[in-house]
C-alpha cells in the first residue's frame, strides 16, 4: 500500500550532513501499512529509505500527516529511530506547534523536560481503562503523542480504539439520554486518595484555584482540613471541529467508581463515602447513571480496542477526539512519554 502526495522533499533534510538536492515526493520516502490486515486502524508510517528524519519529513508534509490523521484517527510512526525527549518535542512542533502544559490534572505524571511527561504513573500491575485525554475538561488537546523510549519486559501495551466505532456501538437511546442530561463530574482532593488539589491545579493559591474553576465552569466547595470538592457538568457528545462528526467524548465511564479494578474500588468504598470519592460521575442533573448503562458503555469501549507491541523509538499520534487509549499491566522497566498539543474549547460548552 502506498500513499501519494504531490509535495516535493529536499533530501538535505534526511540527515545532518550535506547531500545533493533531489526532488522526492513523500511516497518515495515512506511506506504505509496497518497493524492488522483486516482493519485500517491505526495507519502505520515507516521510512522507505535510510536516514529519513521524522521531524523534517513531518514539517515538510504537515498537511499530508493531518489529512491522514483525520481519515484514520491514529498514526504509528515506526523505524524512524527517534531517541530523545527533545526529538519528541520537535516532532510535535513540526506537526502542530508547541506542546501543551498538563493542567487540571486527573492522573499522576512526571515532567521529564519541556512539556513532555511520563505516561500515567500508575502501578505496573494495574490496567488503565480506555478514555480520551482530558475529556472531562472544558479545554482539552486535539492531539496526543506517545513515544516509546523503552518498552516493558512484557505487557505494557497502549491499546487504542476508534471513537467512530465506539459511537456506533452505543445504543441510540443511551446516547439520546446523555445528550439530554449531559454528565456531571464530581472530584475530591485532600482525602488521602488521588491527587492533591495543589498538583491538579499546579498552584498552592486557593484564589487561583477559584479563578480557574470560575473560568472553566467548575463549582468549588472547600471542605474542612483544606480539602476540596468540585462539580462540573459537561456534554457527552460534541462535534469534531474539522470533520463535523458527532463524537462520544466524555469521562462518564472512565471516572465512575464502578469502572475501577475491584480491589481499588473496594478499598475506596471501605474508606470513603460515595460523595468523597476521588472521582465519580452522574447524569448532569445529579441522578445516578444506571449500572446497566455503565456496563453497556464499558463493553462498547472494550470491543473496539486494538493492541500492538511497543518498539523502541515508536511515536504514536492520536486525534484525541477520534481515538481512545488505554494501558495494559506490565513487567517494568517501561518508559513511555506523552506530549499533548492543540488545545481546543468547544463552542457548545
Amino acid at each position: 500500500m502506498t500513499k501519494t502526495e504531490p509535495q516535493g522533499y529536499n533530501i538535505n533534510h534526511l540527515g545532518t550532513g550535506r547531500r545533493k538536492s533531489v526532488n522526492l515526493s513523500p511516497e518515495n520516502l515512506i511506506k504505509t501499512d496497518f497493524i492488522e490486515s483486516d482493519t485500517n486502524f491505526p495507519l502505520v508510517i515507516k521510512p522507505s529509505i535510510k536516514g529519513v528524519n521524522l521531524e523534517n519529513w513531518a514539517e515538510n508534509n504537515r498537511k499530508f500527516v493531518n489529512t491522514e490523521l483525520l481519515k484514520y484517527g491514529a498514526i504509528l510512526f515506526r523505524d524512524f529511530k527517534v531517541k530523545s525527549v527533545e526529538e519528541l518535542e520537535q516532532i510535535i512542533a513540526a506537526i502542530c506547534g508547541e506542546a501543551m502544559e498538563y493542567r487540571y490534572r486527573a492522573s499522576p505524571r512526571t515532567q521529564v523536560g519541556g512539556r513532555i511527561y511520563t505516561s500515567t504513573d500508575y502501578p505496573a500491575e494495574q490496567s488503565i481503562f480506555p478514555h480520551n485525554e482530558h475529556a472531562y475538561s472544558l479545554t482539552f488537546p486535539l492531539k496526543i503523542f506517545f513515544f516509546c523510549m523503552s518498552p516493558a519486559q512484557s505487557g505494557g501495551e497502549t491499546p487504542i480504539g476508534s471513537c467512530r466505532k465506539v459511537f456506533e456501538r452505543i445504543n441510540p437511546t443511551i446516547r439520546d439520554r446523555f445528550i439530554e442530561k449531559k454528565v456531571m463530574y464530581m472530584r475530591n482532593f485532600g482525602d488521602g486518595f488521588g491527587l492533591p488539589w495543589q498538583t491538579v491545579f499546579q498552584t498552592t493559591d486557593k484564589i487561583k484555584v477559584k479563578e480557574y474553576c470560575q473560568s472553566h465552569g467548575i463549582e468549588v466547595e472547600w471542605k474542612t482540613g483544606d480539602r476540596l470538592r468540585t462539580r462540573q457538568v459537561g456534554p457527552a457528545i460534541i462535534k469534531h471541529p474539522q470533520t463535523g462528526e458527532m463524537v462520544w467524548f466524555n469521562h462518564a465511564t472512565f471516572f465512575h467508581v464502578s469502572t475501577l479494578e475491584p480491589t481499588v474500588r473496594d478499598s475506596l468504598l471501605t474508606n470513603l463515602q460515595e460523595e468523597d470519592l476521588p472521582t465519580n460521575t452522574y447524569y448532569g442533573d445529579g441522578s445516578p447513571i444506571e449500572p446497566s448503562v455503565l456496563a453497556h458503555l464499558r463493553e462498547a469501549y472494550q470491543q473496539e480496542m486494538i493492541t500492538f507491541s511497543w518498539q523502541k523509538g515508536d511515536v504514536l499520534m492520536l486525534d484525541n477526539m477520534l481515538s481512545i487509549h488505554a494501558r495494559n499491566p506490565f513487567v517494568p522497566p517501561r518508559k513511555i512519554l506523552v506530549g499533548m498539543a492543540e488545545p481546543y474549547t468547544p463552542q457548545c460548552v
